[in-house]
């Protein structure tokens, strides 16, 4: 029988806490969900750091968790990992927990919100977290913005697409690593399309570089302009770009995208070949 997520954050938090930080936690999740008291679960969430020692998960249990991987990614910890379960299972118990939650989240430090961003999709009715989603993407301090950009299935799953755009043009802006935003050529549409387009020649005017992962969701909509950019990035003596010219290239339907790598082909063996991707370009 498949696990819930409150049920795994519990195995791994007994693999990997003391037996006396363990039964702490559970005991004051067992309060705080009793009494339904908005202050107990303030305190309970303080009082965590200083009755948790904060270290690597360590052990992740079972292997066929549905989010094993991505709490390895993220590299998760116990003082994490305690304090998403003790939402969890309050927001579980009880719908009058939600708005607590939220001012919770509203009022967090740095490092919480970056815990908060990164396991939000743990949480029941996650989308009523979206607001805490989306105004991260107006920051400039680069954790919080890859806690919700990097590894996360969450903006994929709730982000409208002007919101994922916007998202994905900061993270190039910002020099982010864009191998890291999952769901790229799922999220791709017309309009980030020309986003990608116009921020490149932006970038080509004032002769600044750009990475070649950039043009990676410009695939099912190569036309126009983009022709002229894909004959650029070919002709550039930039081996990335070339290269992912010929990944945009290969994965469009297009006759333009067709025509294109029958004139530039120096690529498309490795790519045919499957020994060059977008995960190793």
């Amino acid at each position: 029988m498949t696990k819930t997520a409150k049920e795994y954050l519990s195995d791994i938090l007994i693999l990997n806490l003391e037996k006396t930080e363990f039964e702490w936690l559970m005991d004051a999740i067992a309060q705080v969900v009793d009494a339904k008291s908005r202050k107990d679960l303030y305190m309970t969430y303080s009082l965590s750091t200083s009755k948790i020692k904060d270290a690597p998960i360590h052990d992740f249990g079972e292997k066929d968790f549905q989010w094993r991987s991505y709490l390895e990614q993220q590299n998760a910890s116990t003082l994490e990992m305690s304090r998403i379960l003790l939402l969890l299972s309050v927001l579980e118990s009880d719908e009058v927990f939600l708005k607590p939650v939220q001012q919770l989240i509203q009022i967090s430090d740095k490092t919480e919100l970056e815990t908060f961003l990164k396991y939000l999709v743990l949480l029941p009715k996650s989308e009523h977290f979206k607001f805490a989603a989306v105004e991260a993407l107006r920051t400039n301090i680069a954790t919080v913005f890859n806690a919700i950009s990097q590894h996360n299935p969450y903006p994929a799953r709730y982000f409208t697409n002007a919101e994922w755009n916007q998202m994905y043009l900061k993270a190039a802006f910002m020099q982010q690593d864009l191998k890291k935003i999952p769901d790229v050529d799922n999220m791709a549409n017309k309009d980030l399309t020309r986003i990608v387009s116009d921020y490149a020649h932006e970038r080509w005017a004032a002769s600044r570089d750009i990475d070649p992962m950039f043009w990676r969701p410009v695939s099912p909509f190569l036309e126009g302009a983009l022709i002229e950019d894909m004959e650029r990035l070919f002709q550039s003596e930039n081996e990335r770009e070339q290269k992912a010219a010929t990944l945009v290239c290969f994965h469009s339907d297009t006759e333009a995208g067709k025509k294109l790598l029958k004139t530039h082909n120096t690529h498309l063996e490795q790519v045919e070949k499957g020994e060059l991707t977008w995960k190793n370009l």
